[in-house]
């Protein structure tokens, strides 16, 4: 596979770049030579290698759930700008 200037031209508009002449030859040159470079996985030999889509395994790593005291509402509400019935009030997003 290959990129024409015709190729760097066509995303360059539609990522509302403005690319000069000399510059679309210098990107089309470039995006070429990592095509060329990308191009080499096809010559590893993967039969047998079962696809993945990580190279590491993953775990997810979670504390267990437990129940804690919570800090006590005036200390919460001590540096809150405006305090009603003891919430946060905060101005109106709604009319």
């Amino acid at each position: 596979m290959s990129i024409t200037t015709k190729d760097v031209e066509h995303v360059a508009k539609l990522a509302r770049l403005q690319v000069n002449e000399a510059d679309m030859e210098k990107l089309t040159g470039q995006l070429n030579a990592i095509l060329k470079y990308a191009e080499k996985l096809n010559e590893l030999d993967t039969e047998g290698i079962e696809p993945t889509s990580h190279p590491m395994p993953l775990s997810n790593v979670m504390r267990e759930d437990e129940v804690r005291p919570s800090w006590p509402i005036e200390s919460v509400l001590k540096n809150a700008p405006d305090e009603e019935d003891g919430q946060f009030k905060v101005p109106a997003v709604l009319e």
